[in-house]
């Protein structure tokens, strides 16, 4: 999970080595990552594609993704740098990933800074925009579209609520309660929507993709 300020997680070298920074985000850890790059095939990603990760944490989807893309396609940042620790340390040499993540491709930020020297055909934020409060997506959605090719297209989820939900609503998601002002975060598409307006996007609702915890997913394409 990636937001305003970057920091280190007491993951320890040794809760790393056991693989507990699986469970440090959400838990899952194949269920959701495989989701996430069938969904990207399925919407016309292909090996030759670049692909930014936005909140990568341990690559939990980066590890599939990167197994699918040419060798140095997927790049990945994440507030925590323990998370990409783990994934330089553990999840990369375990899925024999060395040749096709540089340690180069992942990057420790807090404010969405995207350091690589190339644009991007697609993005994806997984359980990103659900620990943001809308001011943080916004900052998102405007440093991410600034390293976006003209037509690519960001992927990212949240848990809705309906439209004229009044905003002081604590809404049961499938394992969490959300609300509007405090981690986890609920929106109405209309919200990201407004929040795309900060960048080169337009926006569409996809709506339900079959995820295990009821997050919806959007689509920002960069004009």
């Amino acid at each position: 999970m990636l937001g305003i300020n970057t920091y280190s997680s007491n993951l320890s070298d040794e809760d790393i080595a056991k693989g507990k920074h699986r469970q440090h985000v959400g838990g899952a850890w194949d269920e959701i990552g495989r989701l996430q790059v069938d969904f990207l095939i399925a919407r016309g990603l292909l090996p030759h594609h670049r692909l930014l990760d936005v909140g990568c944490g341990a690559m939990r989807g980066g590890v599939h993704a990167a197994a699918y893309l040419d060798a140095g396609h997927y790049y990945g940042i994440d507030v925590n740098d323990r998370l990409i620790h783990a994934a330089l340390e553990v999840e990369v040499p375990q899925a024999g990933l060395q040749t096709k993540v540089p340690a180069a491709n992942l990057h420790v930020t807090n404010r969405f800074d995207v350091p690589f020297d190339t644009t991007f055909d697609y993005a994806i934020a997984i359980s990103l925009f659900t620990h943001l409060p809308l001011n943080h997506v916004r900052l998102c959605l405007f440093k991410v579209g600034q390293v976006m090719k003209p037509g690519s297209r960001l992927f990212a989820t949240f848990f809705p609520v309906p439209e004229n939900s009044p905003y002081d609503v604590r809404q049961r998601q499938v394992h969490v309660t959300t609300q509007a002002e405090r981690d986890p975060f609920h929106y109405r598409p209309s919200e990201l929507e407004w929040a795309a307006s900060v960048g080169p996007w337009v926006f569409t609702y996809i709506g339900d993709w079959q995820h295990p915890r009821g997050q919806h997913m959007v689509e920002f394409r960069r004009t």
